[in-house]
């Protein structure tokens, strides 16, 4: 469950459509069913390929993506999208998201030493043609770990490395704790652990970095400057099928092969990645504009018989969620604090919020039975480790009246006071997103105002995505709750995104049976997979009760993919890669 990215305007058209979009009237089940009869297939049908070609792909977003094209300073899906013809993991999984050696790296754990090997397979090279080598699996923890990258990866998960914590503080000029064997320019990394926690082996993990740097490029850039740099922002370089030829800043990018690709000279001869707004995708598709497009969900009743294109779908490991800011990040300790006294650190008020959200009947109404209400922080994509018996918040003004009542918020009028007898206005942030999410959002504030709470818009207006998370991660006033997303990976720690010392802890909420039940999430006894099961549900229902952070929905994720090509799959595990997608003879 390690975070990944936070969703944008890829993700967030959808979390619109998504989060706002499942949770209601009816119980869990009806909207689950609703959600099932919809049948997509995972893959396009495999046919005889052919080399040559444009391939044109919509990249959807209502603001200019950032650019930030190294994986350590990035935090967003929208960048991510764009990169991932040429930015490759060193890493491949499997169907069950365990790492095997079928990527540009093998890979091996060692349990009682507490080290994982690396080895880079011959033949991985950078788009300049120089290897990739040691030190260039190693450089990323240097810029995770150096303050002055700016990066808001460094975890406490990560300062289990040995050394992290050390060259973290400025104590220490190297990572002891990152051996390279055969040198710098080597084909081996050592990763030395204070210790070792279940799910090591599985990818996306947050104990290690699964990308590499091209250390050569990038040396002489100090780390302040890297963010900005030409190497990062107009000329990044990437190990994987495609390399990047022109860059129109927030706007497109062109891709042609990586002529020194490890699995060979990939089959399109040029990528054309360009924006446009949500609310064009549906007519863009209809023109046959792009030859891969997501679809919003919103949308879909639109374009679903359009000729000429393969719609396939996937349910992602992600969520969207309404989360309820308690307090700060301190940068100088490191963690964050939490502050007793906020407007929303009272459970009551909370719970009461979110029995209000409607949000079942606006997935009725806007999402095609395509977004349904996720009821715990682990997605039932989890399996076993996902609890079912939590109900969630389903829609319940009488009970949420109930709450604000008994907890002494009283009604002057209209609104509710606080306990104290003060007036109470709540300011909620909220991304812009599709020409739905505006409706949407004014209906939550309206559920909310039949509760008896001032709900306002921060900044009286729906927030473009990059000035969304700048408010968020940097704590500004006038945010008390919000509505974000969540990509998630595979790995069901919870510490990266719930912990203490977690810089992704938006809600900033830290208690002390929270950080107990993440440790033990992380803990030596959880190598026992029941145990790890059974604290899983209890955070579960934990984080349920609290309700700092609420759950709201998840969706499927369509994309249209023309039918004149081959080789693209949502199947996870699958062994295809973008070299294998062609058009077909």
């Amino acid at each position: 469950m390690r975070i990944m990215k936070f969703l944008g305007s890829i993700g967030l058209v959808a979390s619109a459509a998504l989060a706002l979009s499942a949770c209601g009237n009816k119980s869990n089940n009806a909207s689950n069913q609703n959600a099932a009869k919809v049948k997509f297939p995972e893959a396009v049908p495999t046919k005889a390929k052919k080399n040559g070609g444009t391939l044109k792909v919509a990249i959807e977003t209502d603001t200019p993506f950032k650019g930030i094209f190294e994986d350590a300073l990035s935090t967003d899906a929208v960048d991510s999208t764009v990169a991932q013809y040429g930015d490759e993991s060193l890493f491949h999984a499997d169907k069950n998201y365990n790492i095997d050696n079928k990527g540009a790296c093998t890979f091996k754990i060692n349990y009682k030493a507490k080290t994982i090997t690396i080895k880079i397979k011959k033949g991985v090279k950078w788009s300049d043609g120089k290897n990739v080598v040691a030190k260039d699996i190693e450089y990323p923890y240097e810029i995770l770990a150096s303050p002055q990258s700016g990066t808001q990866r460094y975890t406490s998960d990560l300062a289990d490395i040995k050394g992290m914590a050390a060259f973290h503080a400025g104590k220490a000029k190297t990572i002891s704790g990152i051996e390279m064997p055969n040198g710098a320019n080597g084909n081996t990394v050592i990763i030395h652990f204070y210790q070792m926690h279940p799910g090591m082996n599985m990818i996306g993990t947050g104990y290690f970095w699964m990308e590499a740097d091209p250390y050569h490029y990038l040396k002489n850039v100090p780390m302040s400057k890297l963010e900005s740099s030409d190497q990062v922002r107009k000329s990044p370089l990437f190990f994987g099928p495609y390399k990047i030829s022109k860059i129109v800043r927030g706007q497109s990018v062109t891709w042609v092969p990586n002529k020194y690709y490890w699995k060979g000279k990939p089959h399109i001869s040029k990528i054309v990645e360009s924006v446009i707004s949500t609310d064009s995708a549906a007519q863009a598709i209809k023109s046959h504009k792009f030859d891969i497009i997501d679809v919003p969900n919103t949308q879909w009743s639109q374009v679903k018989n359009t000729k000429g294109y393969h719609f396939i779908a996937t349910i992602p490991l992600s969520y969207d969620y309404l989360a309820f800011k308690v307090g700060k990040w301190d940068k100088k300790a490191g963690k964050c604090v939490m502050n007793k006294n906020s407007k929303m650190n009272n459970k009551a008020l909370r719970q009461a919020i979110a029995y209000a959200m409607n949000i079942d009947q606006v997935e009725k109404k806007y999402t095609n039975g395509l977004t349904f209400r996720v009821n715990t922080l682990i997605p039932k994509s989890f399996g076993k480790y996902y609890d079912g018996s939590i109900k969630g918040y389903n829609y319940n003004l009488k009970k949420a009246n109930q709450l604000l009542d008994k907890a002494g918020y009283k009604k002057k009028g209209t609104y509710r006071v606080q306990p104290n007898g003060k007036p109470l206005t709540i300011y909620l942030a909220a991304m812009s997103g599709s020409s739905e999410q505006e409706a949407i959002t004014q209906n939550y504030i309206q559920q909310w105002k039949k509760i008896g709470l001032n709900v306002k818009l921060t900044t009286g207006r729906l927030i473009e995505f990059n000035s969304f998370y700048d408010k968020i991660e940097n704590d500004a006033p006038g945010v008390d709750m919000f509505l974000g997303a969540w990509s998630l990976s595979a790995e069901l720690s919870q510490a990266d995104l719930y912990g203490e010392r977690a810089p992704f802890n938006f809600s900033r909420f830290v208690t002390k049976r929270n950080t107990q039940l993440i440790n033990e999430i992380d803990s030596a006894k959880a190598f026992n997979d029941n145990y790890r099961r059974k604290v899983l549900y209890e955070w579960q229902k934990y984080m349920f009760n609290e309700a700092y952070v609420v759950p709201t929905t998840n969706s499927y994720s369509i994309t249209a993919v023309n039918s004149k090509l081959t080789g693209l799959s949502e199947k996870n595990g699958t062994t295809l890669g973008w070299n294998d997608v062609a058009f077909v003879k």
